[in-house]
């Protein structure tokens, strides 16, 4: 049998053990602790495949931006937004959503956030990913964002340990669009300020290039939404219905770094650690969580979920080829990047995912708050990425993704 005929046998099983590893993982899960949580595995599974087919990533639209002065990437996150919060904000409004009661993510404004919004944004630059971009990226096969995972999961239970102290800073109280202006009012300042800051990225792209960047051209062939590209406002729009699906389940936005927390603590804990004495720890909702099965956590569901749909997807690109050859100053970056993205996301109430699109997406003005903090600590990162990546920024597979 020819070498050819092993590797296309292999492209064609792997994906197909990964969907039906995530298929049954997701009725395992739905048979032990309830249908919906099988559900939003499921729901994890198609991010991850729209996450990694249409390449829709923030850490690179940013990056892109800051130094080229491109807006493709973040038009089509406005896109996302504006469709996210005329979805969301009715039903956050009447409390239910196809009976389910629903909230979003609402949360204090202060010191807290615009420093752990800065911290994670540096570590967007640094990590080569945000939080949903290092599932995706290691889901997919790159083998350093898994250091990037790990060192997230780190920085995310040393935040929770230090959380208490950071929230007894100044801050202001929660303020929600949805409930001082209502969800008409609210849906409507939202659209005007998403048009804005797409029409600013528009000037300064025209500015610098006198035209905007065209989408890329990719072979339209029979099986194109097997194994991808997808365009990037495709991504756009699925991600958007997919985080109102998340909300329909779950009752609440799609997040992702609360169990990084989760995770990093039980570990901690296995090591000898006591948590439990931790201000974060003693919360209600957070002790239980603690206390209770980690296939229980509905984030921790979905972020299984995300990596085996990113696997399905890369392997059906044919693009899954794990390189565990990692220059050191890349790995440096790795772990300092993981790091400060954990650290950064306890401390700002969540990440790109539940900060600033689950709480933009909630008429929470912190994430807005988020958006800029994270923008400033992005721009920093990408001032200091060419000492870890210099003469090796083309080969750093995170660089279009995430």
């Amino acid at each position: 049998m020819s070498a050819f005929a092993l590797t296309r046998r292999s492209r064609l099983a792997l994906p197909a053990i990964a969907a039906a590893a995530l298929l049954l993982g997701s009725l395992a899960v739905g048979s032990a602790f309830g249908a919906r949580l099988g559900a939003l595995m499921v729901v994890g599974g198609l991010l991850g495949m729209v996450l990694y087919h249409a390449a829709f990533g923030f850490t690179a639209a940013w990056r892109v931006f800051i130094t080229e002065r491109r807006g493709r990437g973040l038009r089509a996150q406005m896109v996302m937004l504006a469709i996210a919060v005329v979805l969301f904000f009715p039903a956050l409004s009447s409390g239910s959503l196809f009976g389910q009661s629903v909230y979003g993510f609402v949360a204090p404004i202060g010191v807290s956030v615009v420093v752990g919004a800065f911290l994670f944004g540096l570590g967007m630059q640094l990590g080569g990913g945000c939080a949903s971009g290092t599932l995706f990226t290691a889901g997919g096969g790159n083998a350093r964002m898994l250091v990037t995972l790990l060192f997230f999961v780190v920085g995310s239970v040393i935040g929770t340990a230090h959380f208490a102290w950071w929230q007894s800073l100044p801050a202001f109280q929660p303020v929600s669009l949805v409930k001082t202006a209502g969800a008409g009012g609210g849906i409507a300042i939202s659209l005007a300020l998403f048009a804005a800051i797409a029409a600013l990225t528009v000037v300064m792209e025209r500015r610098r290039h006198g035209q905007l960047e065209q989408a890329p051209r990719v072979d339209a062939g029979n099986w194109r939404w097997l194994t991808g590209p997808w365009p990037l406002l495709f991504g756009a729009v699925a991600l958007a219905l997919l985080n109102f699906a998340t909300l329909s389940l779950a009752g609440r936005p799609w997040g992702v770094t609360s169990a990084f927390a989760l995770w990093g603590a039980k570990g901690f804990e296995l090591l000898g650690g006591d948590v439990g004495q931790w201000g974060y720890w003693q919360a209600s909702w957070n002790a239980k969580a603690l206390e209770a099965s980690v296939w229980g956590d509905i984030t921790t569901v979905m972020n299984i979920g995300i990596m085996a749909g990113a696997l399905v997807a890369a392997a059906l690109a044919g693009k899954f080829a794990p390189n565990f050859r990692i220059p050191a100053r890349s790995l440096l970056a790795a772990v300092i990047g993981g790091i400060l993205l954990g650290y950064g996301a306890r401390l700002a109430f969540g990440c790109n995912i539940g900060a600033y699109f689950g709480g933009i997406a909630s008429g929470s003005l912190h994430g807005w708050v988020w958006l800029v903090a994270a923008f400033a600590g992005n721009m920093l990162g990408v001032k200091l990425r060419p000492f870890f990546f210099e003469g090796q920024v083309a080969r750093v597979p995170a660089a279009k993704g995430c």
